[in-house]
């Protein structure tokens, strides 16, 4: 008798799952900037809340881990450059981040897909995508993405000025 509620709890749970089953996507384009000492930027990328911007999930984080390519050192000290990430959560995170964390990316279009375990585990409503870039001897920058989770597929764009360029977030089902 006693396996019959687990049975039925497991059932719940399976059919309720698709209801929130979708896929998030989002696509970064780090611009090409041409200065005589480039270095790729140090980029965060996380989900919050659209009514109070409370952290939700990062989803991201590129940063040279280990020792650098110029053998500075850990790459981990110059996170707080990353200022709204860092403060928002990201001095309390123990690094690296299991599936989030990992190197810096060159110029290009970079795409990200949110890891399943951590959306399912995000309630429907209204949300942002924000990605924050700094780069040593360059600028910063921060892109807030608006998007909607649980219900009906959404696509969204938004484009930095400087450090970041065009960034998308697609929500399938």
């Amino acid at each position: 008798m006693r396996t019959l509620p687990l049975i039925l709890a497991a059932g719940a749970a399976s059919v309720a799952a698709p209801a929130l089953a979708a896929d998030l996507t989002v696509t970064v384009e780090v611009p090409t900037i041409r200065t005589a000492a480039y270095h790729r930027p140090y980029v965060a990328v996380w989900i919050e809340r659209a009514a109070d911007q409370a952290p939700m999930h990062t989803i991201a984080l590129w940063y040279e881990a280990g020792a650098t390519a110029r053998g500075e050192g850990d790459g981990e000290q110059y996170l707080k450059d990353i200022r709204t990430w860092w403060r928002k959560g990201g001095r309390a995170t123990t690094l690296p981040i299991d599936g989030v964390t990992g190197p810096t990316r060159a110029p290009g279009r970079q795409t990200i897909t949110a890891a399943a375990a951590r959306m399912n585990a995000l309630p429907a409503g209204s949300y942002n995508v924000v990605v924050e870039a700094a780069r040593e001897q360059g600028g910063r920058e921060l892109v807030r993405v608006p998007f909607t989770w649980g219900g009906a597929a959404n696509n969204a764009t938004a484009t930095g000025t400087s450090e970041l360029g065009a960034v998308r977030v697609a929500v399938t089902r």
